[in-house]
């Protein structure tokens, strides 16, 4: 077999020890193969790296072991070509099975090139998708509080969400916070709504009557305790997304020379040099899909970056996203195909802005939604829909245009013929006869 790198290591790497093995060129054709462990400590990681740069090795092979090959990799990209591979796509020989021997099945595959290295994103953006992320588990977080807090009441029989629709709003919380100061009438309970809730008053005093007691308001207490510091904390990371985004705008615009931005559509305009965009740019592009709020097009950019080059097309993006069906057929048969599992922080967020886009009225992607929903199912749709919504995605990017909405009609087109003979002929099925006539458009007056 071929071989692609002559001086190529692989490692097994675990919490404790890193098991390297490192394949050199000896005499008369053969390989030179030579096995070490070291510490995963700073120290033992910087001893790793002197070792492997006396042995001339240039290329690295690991597996993405959960987030132990984080710190290895931070210690060894700056000096190394290194490759993270799925472990998935070169499972050992059964039977063989020891660290050492994983090492060196590892350097085999990368010596004959047999391995694809999966993306690992530009130390700015990983910084990025620690900050979304860890904002999106203080999200999760407050949604199961609220969960909570709503199993508190009713075991205190207080049937609150039967009549607001967030126990989290104003006037709901301005009620827990009377309930936890002691107050048990339900009539002046009630008067504390405020706006249109209010018209609902003799409501709010049902469903507040119940059986509190001081146990129950314990735990109210601190479960709106619990909101508030949630509620900080999610606040404090907007901020510091914010920043962090503007900084690398910043350093961007100050790495290239300074073009004038009087508006939107010239900010977000290519330079004839095909310049990348600017993060905050990206994030205005972003923001006018329909479905897409700034939080989610900020964790869009954190998982798949603003450099599509990376990606030969649109439908390999969103095959790497696992938002479009796989294909499984055999003997002339079409399987399911299911999509797989892929980045979970993307699509949760494509899913979430699918659902938020499949309720904007007059628009395509509520069309494709509509449709997808009566023949498929509300799932497959949701999921048909956050497919061309990665698509706009990867060709915004690419190209530095904003949202254009195909429209309403924009599926009839392909089949305006055939829905013209149809209805004709159900229409002529009911016993009219029907003429059919252009409509030609007239100048204004």
């Amino acid at each position: 077999m071929e071989v692609t790198y002559t001086h190529c290591a692989g490692l097994d790497v675990h919490k404790k020890t890193v098991v390297a093995c490192c394949m050199t060129p000896g005499v008369k054709g053969k390989v030179n193969i030579v096995s070490r462990s070291f510490s995963t400590i700073t120290a033992g990681l910087l001893e790793l790296s002197d070792w492997l740069h006396s042995q001339n090795i240039q290329q690295l092979a690991m597996e993405s072991t959960g987030e132990y090959w984080k710190p290895v990799y931070n210690l060894l990209e700056s000096g190394f070509e290194v490759l993270v591979v799925n472990a998935q796509h070169m499972k050992n020989v059964p039977g063989r099975k020891t660290d050492v021997l994983d090492a060196q099945w590892i350097a085999e595959l990368l010596r004959h090139g047999l391995l694809r290295g999966s993306f690992i994103p530009p130390l700015p953006q990983r910084d990025l998708r620690d900050l979304t992320r860890q904002r999106t588990n203080l999200v999760q977080e407050r949604a199961a509080v609220v969960n909570r807090l709503q199993k508190t009441l009713e075991w205190a029989n207080i049937k609150l969400a039967c009549v607001v629709t967030d126990i989290t709003g104003v006037s709901a919380r301005q009620i827990l916070a009377a309930i936890v100061d002691g107050q048990d009438n339900e009539k002046v309970l009630a008067e504390l709504a405020k706006a249109s809730l209010r018209n609902k008053r003799q409501q709010l005093e049902q469903a507040l009557t119940g059986r509190i007691r001081e146990h129950h308001r314990f735990l109210i207490a601190q479960h709106l305790i619990h909101l508030d510091f949630l509620k900080e904390q999610i606040a404090i990371f907007d901020t510091q997304i914010t920043e962090h985004i503007q900084a690398q705008t910043t350093t961007q615009n100050n790495s290239k020379s300074p073009t004038p931005s009087d508006s939107l559509s010239s900010a977000l305009e290519i330079s004839p040099d095909n310049c990348p965009l600017s993060w905050e740019a990206a994030v205005s592009l972003l923001d006018t899909i329909p479905g897409v709020a700034r939080n989610t097009a900020e964790v869009l950019l954190a998982e798949i970056g603003i450099d599509m080059a990376r990606f030969p097309s649109a439908a390999h993006l969103a095959r790497w996203a696992r938002v479009c069906p796989g294909n499984n057929e055999s003997a002339g048969k079409q399987f399911s195909g299911r999509t797989g599992q892929g980045n979970s922080w993307l699509r949760s967020a494509l899913i979430q802005a699918a659902n938020a886009a499949s309720r904007c009225k007059h628009t395509y992607l509520a069309v494709v939604y509509q449709r997808l929903k009566a023949r498929r199912g509300r799932k497959r749709a949701i999921v048909a829909v956050a497919h061309r919504i990665l698509t706009a995605v990867f060709h915004m990017l690419s190209s530095g245009q904003p949202y254009k909405d195909l429209g309403v009609n924009h599926l009839n087109h392909p089949q305006k013929q055939h829905l013209l003979k149809q209805m004709r002929s159900r229409l002529e099925q009911l016993g009219y006869k029907v003429t059919l006539e252009a409509q030609t458009s007239t100048a204004p007056n």
